[in-house]
């Protein structure tokens, strides 16, 4: 019977005070009215300890790291959080915001951030100049990239042809920047026929609407609605779409650190699951959505971003492959064509094996 009590104790003291373990010792020198007495109290006790130590342990922080500013398509990882996605994951998540695509990708390399949203493309060639980065693409989220050229129409930019002795501002750590050079090859571009000034990321819409560039880099629904609220007529803006000229480039995915995902692989699937469950109810309720993100940033229009998630909804994520094959996934050649394009203007420094770059092994069932 001591055994057993000094077997009791020792487990209930690492979750509870020594005071408790001091009364169960006495139920030993004690008579059976009192024992009793002293057995229902500790149980209750431990009962609460065990309780109070299971909530604490309940939510696991997980920092995530954006490619961009709060906005309407990362709705969804808010809609995760306010909806209890993340929370019935038992996940705690922190959403930073990002700089541009590029950004994400060697916070989670370090691990910095074990998880974050990052273009694949950009991912590619990381990896392939660092290939023991410990990062890796778990979730397709833009099936389809919004990579784009916009353009003003009274300046003479409606196609591609048109770029050629036009001026072109782009933002170095751009996305749809980094892409431009598949995208000028696909259509026959004469690259040298083309002014490139680069622009930061907040003078870059504005840059166009005050008509000192021609056209700029970006991406498709942000771009666009930036220059509608800068007053710019919605019947002169071009947007020209990568993936509808010729680009079989895939756009931003969830990546993680794979060091990470490694010892917690049942978290990662976890959390992607509750991402696909926050990208559901904003497909369904997109002012729900917008309404998320100005929960976080008080400056967001939420009409606007309820516009420029359903432009995302509608051009990037809702596509007739995932609404044929679910969401996340990639099609094998359509990556093995994507690598080549990428090849056309990045010499590889490694046999471009797509298995490096992405894996659907961390993707729910469903």
């Amino acid at each position: 019977f001591d055994k057993g009590l000094i077997s009791c104790c020792s487990f209930v003291q690492s979750f509870c005070d020594v005071s408790l373990c001091v009364g169960l010792f006495r139920v030993a020198y004690q008579g059976e009215r009192e024992m009793k007495k002293i057995l229902s109290v500790s149980l209750v006790s431990v009962v609460a300890c065990l309780s109070a130590a299971t909530s604490a342990l309940a939510e696991t922080k997980v920092p995530f790291a954006l490619d961009w500013k709060f906005e309407g398509p990362s709705a969804a990882y808010f809609a995760a959080i306010d909806n209890g996605h993340f929370g019935a994951a038992g996940l705690d998540v922190d959403i930073s915001a990002g700089s541009g695509s590029l950004d994400a990708i060697p916070k989670v390399a370090t691990g910095a951030f074990p998880i974050g949203f990052a273009d694949i493309n950009s991912l590619i060639k990381f990896k392939d100049q660092n290939p023991e980065a410990p990062v890796i693409a778990v979730m397709m989220v833009y099936d389809k990239p919004a990579f784009a050229v916009i353009g003003r129409k009274s300046q003479g930019v409606s196609s591609p042809a048109d770029l050629e002795g036009r001026v072109l501002g782009a933002p170095p750590p751009d996305g749809a920047w980094a892409q431009f050079p598949a995208f000028a090859s696909a259509n026959g571009l004469d690259l040298s026929a083309i002014t490139v000034e680069p622009v930061g990321f907040p003078t870059r819409e504005p840059m166009l609407a005050e008509g000192k560039v021609d056209a700029i880099t970006g991406f498709s629904f942000s771009s666009y609605l930036n220059l509608v609220r800068l007053g710019v007529a919605e019947d002169d803006i071009s947007t020209i779409l990568m993936a509808d000229y010729g680009l079989a480039l895939y756009g931003n995915a969830v990546i993680v650190n794979t060091d990470f995902a490694a010892e917690n692989a049942g978290m990662v699937t976890d959390f992607l699951g509750a991402v696909v469950a926050g990208w559901q109810d904003v497909i369904a309720d997109p002012e729900m959505g917008a309404k998320a993100v100005a929960k976080r940033n008080p400056a967001a229009d939420v009409a606007l971003e309820t516009r420029r998630l359903q432009l995302a909804i509608d051009g990037n994520v809702v596509t007739d492959y995932t609404m044929a094959n679910g969401m996340g996934g990639v099609d094998a050649d359509r990556m093995a064509k994507a690598l080549m394009q990428i090849a056309e203007t990045y010499e590889f420094q490694n046999a471009a094996d797509a298995s490096l770059f992405y894996t659907d092994a961390y993707l729910p069932a469903a």
